[in-house]
């Protein structure tokens, strides 16, 4: 049995047991009148404990038109900066800031350098490339965001140093926020361009407002077409029947309530690149809180290990591919859009608010109360003595494990993934640099459990900290109570002082490390920090281990 389901040349197909599971649920949406009520931005949709924040965060389902507004004046800021050689952007922002325009310039290849990390290395390497040929938008919804504050005073002084002040510094900022946040305040002050995002859309809805545009734009992306295939498509969701947003809100949503609550995400052929990842963000973080939730896996592709059948998981390809149980096409834009509605309907059916993320802030404040200075000298975090040394790579095993080598550690953790459980690999390394080959680890212990657990191979899924506290880091405390976690840390080679603060970036990095682990294991959660004394050793030894 197959049902498809087009408009505004998007389609969501399902199969088989697919579309059994997924029937009796959207027949309920159109009975309870789920698309009129969304699309006129009914707040009572999610039940009274989620009015407050839902009546302020639906902007998202206009922004086809109202963010037409930033196009011309983008146009222009855009033509100015390429007419005086200013060529190189880079987009200092986390979440909702980064990962929808890193969809959208590499899927249309152009150039956008992404800050959405705390490791030195990273930042390093950032701050000394092409400093001359150098705009910086600084994007932050609330304007406190540690990171890219970081990342500002990194910049302003990399600029002085290239002897670039005065007017000239403050013409290479622009600073992407929303109206009345502190950071729109500090902007202005220092003379820095500022463009107000939507205060009425959250941040990871956000890929279609300025903070989606902004960067994309400057980084020579044609954006009006985003907003016309959203435009496109916008018509069909307020219909009960032939509206893909809801098939695929229903999809998601029955599959979780039956419990499918993990969603494979792999790519074939879509010519979208990297939007799993964007996917990941929306969907974990609006729907992984009261111990439910939607966990999605991205995966390499339909032949990378773990894209299988198996009782709690739910398969869809972005692209082609016939098998598939649920599938998905479409232009980027409507792509954003179709996602955005899909998410607030499946919290309608799974039974939560789609628009907070209560579990997010902890982790913060904890790495805060590691780096408070009291008296302006550096703060200093003491890691405690490794449980096992195994070669470039220390184990840190919080009582979780207790074998005697890294290999036999690897798979008494994978042994403690419970039934319909994951297991989740969070790195706070350099994913530009040579740490990027850790990205494998998602794939070899998804092989490696396989053989290890009784029940078989264990969802595994990949993030690269501290990007991943700001979209899964709420499903990990929020969610099901029934995830193992893997931690990776690295030595510091060469370490870069955040300027007018007194820790650097490397200390930062350990901090929003040691807060995550911390809020993970007061949760009773099994989590075990591997500590790479030297990094690229240390990479390859844990992939070997697992190979």
């Amino acid at each position: 049995m197959t049902s498809v389901v087009t408009a505004a040349g998007v389609s969501v197909t399902t199969r088989g047991d697919a579309v059994e599971e997924t029937e009796a649920v959207l027949e309920r949406l159109v009975s309870d009148g789920v698309p009129g009520a969304l699309t006129s931005k009914s707040a009572q949709l999610w039940g009274p404990d989620a009015l407050s924040e839902a009546s302020r965060r639906l902007g998202w389902l206009d922004l086809a038109e109202t963010s037409r507004n930033l196009l011309e004046p983008l146009q222009q800021l855009a033509a100015e900066y390429k007419a005086e050689g200013l060529d190189h952007i880079v987009l200092a922002g986390m979440g909702g800031s980064s990962l929808a325009p890193e969809v959208i310039t590499r899927t249309a290849g152009a150039e956008l350098t992404i800050l959405d990390t705390t490791d030195p290395h990273q930042i390093g390497r950032a701050v000394a490339d092409r400093i001359e040929r150098t705009v910086v938008v600084v994007a932050s919804k609330s304007g406190g965001t540690i990171e890219t504050d970081c990342h500002r005073r990194a910049y302003e002084q990399a600029f002085r140093e290239a002897g670039i002040t005065g007017d000239a510094l403050k013409h290479r900022f622009v600073v992407v926020t929303d109206p009345g946040s502190p950071l729109e305040a500090s902007a202005r002050q220092a003379g820095y361009h500022v463009v107000l995002a939507d205060p009425d859309v959250g941040g990871r809805y956000s890929a279609l407002t300025a903070f989606g545009l902004v960067p994309s734009a400057l980084a020579g992306v044609d954006v009006a077409a985003l907003l016309d295939d959203a435009a496109a498509l916008a018509p069909s969701l307020r219909q009960p029947y032939d509206n893909p947003g809801l098939a695929l809100g229903a999809a998601l949503g029955s599959a979780a309530v039956g419990g499918r609550d993990k969603l494979l995400i792999a790519d074939n052929g879509s010519g979208i690149v990297g939007f799993g990842d964007w996917a990941e963000q929306l969907i974990a973080e609006s729907t992984g809180k009261e111990g439910k939730g939607i966990l999605p896996v991205v995966v390499e592709s339909v032949a990378a290990p773990g894209f299988a059948p198996a009782p709690d998981v739910r398969g869809v390809v972005l692209g082609e591919f016939d098998t598939a149980a649920l599938r998905v096409k479409g232009p980027l834009g409507a792509q954003f859009l179709l996602w955005e509605y899909a998410t607030a309907v499946a919290g309608r059916v799974i039974g939560i608010n789609p628009f907070d993320q209560p579990d997010v802030q902890e982790a913060k404040d904890l790495a805060n109360e590691m780096l408070r200075s009291e008296d302006g000298r550096p703060p200093v975090i003491v890691a405690g003595e490794p449980d096992l040394v195994d070669g470039a790579v220390e184990v840190h095993a919080g009582g979780a494990v207790k074998a005697d080598n890294l290999a036999d550690a690897l798979d008494e953790l994978i042994a403690l993934v419970p039934d319909r459980g994951y297991l989740a690999v969070m790195a706070y390394l350099d994913r530009t640099g040579s740490d990027a080959p850790a990205a494998e680890l998602r794939a070899l212990i998804t092989e490696r459990s396989a053989g290890v657990r009784r029940q078989g191979a264990a969802p595994v899924t990949f993030g690269w900290g501290p990007r991943f506290l700001h979209s899964t880091g709420q499903f990990h405390k929020g969610g099901p109570q029934n995830g193992v976690f893997l931690q990776l840390t690295g030595e510091v080679e060469k370490d870069l002082p955040v300027p007018g603060k007194p820790f650097t970036f490397g200390t930062l990095q350990l901090a929003q490390a040691f807060g995550d682990l911390r809020a993970l294991r007061s949760r009773g959660r099994p989590a075990v920090r591997l500590h790479l004394r030297d990094r690229a050793t240390g990479v390859q030894q844990l992939l070997d281990a697992l190979r």
